[in-house]
């Protein structure tokens, strides 16, 4: 069956659908990126509100600022905006047709539909999933890029603004021209301290074309730091026949695991809707939330991820299932991400590495390695650098993290184990590329990457153990040196002179 508001009571019983009307809702939110994730995360947990008769003027416009974007637009339009979720469970699989989505602006290279739609005073809320790499960061001193071909030409030509951060602060000069007040701007990108982040990324961007604009976004406009969690994967061919088996022609189905999970803190210039009624955690403490997460599931999905692809592991299921990365993972995550984390309310760190390496091994999620390895450049210094800069200052073992960076230099070589070829996966492929090509026989060419480790390679303890663990992955391979790593203790403990020369 067609998905479509004139299809839905065709569906199967199986299938939930919404209770509510929808041609009576009216939009609140603007959310910028209309992949899988917010489909199956923000939009679910709203949509559970609409169900309960609650924040039917709430409703979100769905936006994008790529040409691709208009691909996704086409597929959501020809279905009323609707979104199939189908949960995958070990052994169970049901569905729920998504209905808190009501539009989608033109995808335009002007973005002038979309500034008019954040214009509107009905929008409270203009939320982003643009990526961890998208929010224009110097990888180096993680301030904001204003080097930047983008940036410079949004700051050049703000009327007329190439990215959604241009996009929003042109809004935003329209709504203070017209008396409205400001939005919310709220980010769903895992990003540690991702409100602050994308704070950094809009004012500094309007300082550079209007200072005046620039500080009356800072002080009216709010960006509330949010931890959120979901694995979602991306929608091929399977899924696509997985939800017609479910009787739902859907052009974009999402498929997702059963957790989900969102913290958030309370900060909203013009109101929200009560999510904390289906689920939704508001605290003043995300930072704890949000690192154990950062650091065990998202550094813990680089960890197994690089691994697979150089072993030619499809899946991060049938990562977890092999002998050595799924015990790496876990010596890695208890011996050496652990003991920096603070326990958050209802999270013991231990229970958390068990739970994660269920959601992992959970076989209906077709969770790809390719996918998740994407982006490294961005994913290394946010999920798995902290943790060895912590190691170094406290002393803690970093061997199986130095060895993730060294497994994460052989897969940017290029090529898998048994000699297929790895297709650029990162923004900085080729540079990346050369670089694991130089550092095969040179290893500290790799750590001398300074937009991504600064100034870590300068520590000679990390900078040996990670040669030593490059030098064994190009000699007697991955699955060699992961087994070596689970044999020994795994200790490598800098003293306070070396601790002392690494600073975060």
């Amino acid at each position: 069956m067609k998905l479509s508001n004139a299809t839905l009571h065709e569906l199967p019983n199986s299938v939930k659908v919404p209770s509510y009307d929808r041609s009576q809702l009216t939009p609140g939110i603007v959310h910028i990126g209309l992949g899988n994730f917010h489909r199956g995360h923000q939009a679910w947990y709203l949509h559970r509100l609409m169900q309960e008769g609650l924040a039917h003027d709430w409703a979100i416009i769905g936006a994008g600022v790529r040409p691709g974007d208009t691909v996704q637009r086409d597929k959501l339009k020809g279905q009323d905006y609707l979104t199939t979720l189908i949960e995958l469970r070990p052994n169970e699989t049901s569905a729920e047709v998504v209905g808190s989505m009501i539009d989608f602006v033109p995808v335009e290279d002007d973005n002038a539909a979309l500034i008019a739609q954040m214009a509107d005073p009905a929008i409270r809320i203009v939320s982003l999933t643009v990526t961890e790499g998208g929010y224009f960061i110097d990888p180096a001193t993680k301030g904001f890029d204003s080097h930047h071909a983008d940036m410079i030409h949004d700051a050049a030509h703000p009327a007329t603004p190439k990215t959604a951060f241009g996009a929003m602060i042109a809004a935003l000069k329209m709504r203070r021209a017209a008396g409205i007040g400001a939005f919310t701007c709220m980010s769903c990108d895992n990003l540690q301290g991702n409100g602050n982040v994308l704070r950094q990324t809009v004012v500094s961007l309007a300082r550079m074309s209007d200072a005046d604009l620039a500080e009356w976004i800072e002080n009216n406009s709010t960006f509330p730091n949010a931890m959120v969690d979901c694995i979602v994967p991306a929608t091929g061919p399977n899924e696509l026949k997985l939800a017609q088996s479910l009787g739902i022609d859907d052009a974009s189905p999402v498929t997702h695991e059963s957790f989900r999970q969102w913290v958030i803190e309370d900060k909203f210039c013009c109101g929200r809707p009560d999510w904390g009624k289906v689920g939704a955690t508001f605290t003043q403490s995300v930072h704890d939330y949000e690192a154990m997460k950062i650091r065990v599931l998202n550094g813990g999905h680089q960890i197994v991820a690089n691994a697979g692809e150089v072993l030619s592991i499809a899946t991060i299921a049938e990562c977890l299932a092999h002998e050595q990365i799924g015990a790496y993972f876990e010596k890695t995550a208890r011996e050496e991400i652990l003991p920096h984390l603070a326990p958050a309310p209802g999270m013991v760190p231990t229970d958390y590495v068990e739970l994660i390496k269920e959601r992992f091994a959970n076989p209906r999620i077709v969770d790809t390695t390719r996918r998740v390895a994407f982006d490294g450049s961005s994913r290394h210094p946010g999920f798995v650098i902290p943790s060895i800069r912590d190691g170094i200052a406290g002393g803690t073992p970093i061997s199986g993290l130095a060895l993730a960076e060294a497994i994460w230099a052989r897969m940017c070589a290029g090529q898998r184990e048994d000699g297929s070829e790895i297709d650029p996966n990162d923004p900085f492929w080729d540079d990346l590329k050369a670089t694991a090509l130089r550092a095969k026989s040179s290893p500290e060419v790799w750590l001398a990457q300074q937009k991504y480790y600064g100034n870590l390679g300068e520590n000679s303890a990390f900078a040996q153990v990670f040669s030593g663990w490059l030098r064994m992955i190009w000699q007697d391979g991955t699955e060699a040196a992961m087994a070596a790593y689970i044999r020994n203790d795994g200790t490598v403990r800098l003293n306070s002179v070396e601790a002392s020369r690494v600073v975060s």
